[in-house]
């Protein structure tokens, strides 16, 4: 039973660890790797190299410019597009490292694909779509004001993530289907008079 809970708990972590990635993709593995750096989260005996010295380096590094360029609103549409790919193998990542806790690497990363990269998926929907409508509104001017809370609620949805893993994924899945949600009703054409 103990085991059952831990799977259920790890779990969680994985999906709301990668549900942060479909925000930013570099900040969590960056939050992830310092975390584990200092003992304060657990991550597989297989995915430790994410607490590394280069490993940190590089998101560092790919976390400032991910933040930087999101915020010049000819390179958000862009990065946004390159982010289609990018957030997803983030999200696997990071649901890997999770679930390797209770399994073995391997299984961990067939795992942290299968739940990891939808996980991540369907924020980035959300906030692609809500990007879309700024754009279209704001000119791209509101999209800086849009990234500043995506860098804010990436580092908030982490933290709880951590703390409490699964209130992270009930937010996440409702807030990103509200907003998904919406904008397909505003972008459907409108019913015909028949």
């Amino acid at each position: 039973m103990e085991q059952a809970g831990q799977i259920v708990s790890c779990l969680a972590l994985a999906i709301a660890l990668a549900a942060c990635a479909g925000l930013r993709a570099w900040l969590p593995l960056l939050l992830a790797g310092l975390l584990a750096r200092v003992g304060w989260l657990d991550l597989g005996d297989g995915f430790r190299f994410l607490s590394s010295t280069p490993a940190l380096f590089v998101f560092a590094t790919a976390t400032v410019v991910e933040i930087a360029a999101d915020k010049v609103p000819a390179l958000d549409h862009a990065l946004d597009g390159l982010s289609t790919f990018l957030r997803p193998a983030a999200g696997s990542l990071l649901a890997a490292s999770a679930l390797g806790v209770v399994t073995d690497p391997l299984t961990a990363l067939a795992l942290g694909v299968a739940v990891g990269a939808p996980s991540a998926l369907v924020p980035h929907a959300a906030k692609s779509a809500l990007r879309a409508a700024s754009s279209a509104l704001t000119c791209g001017l509101g999209n800086p004001v849009l990234s500043v809370v995506e860098d804010l609620g990436t580092v908030v949805f982490f933290v709880l993530a951590v703390v409490v893993p699964t209130l992270v994924v009930a937010l996440l899945l409702v807030a990103s289907w509200l907003l998904l949600r919406r904008f397909l009703r505003r972008s459907a054409p409108p019913a015909r008079a028949t």
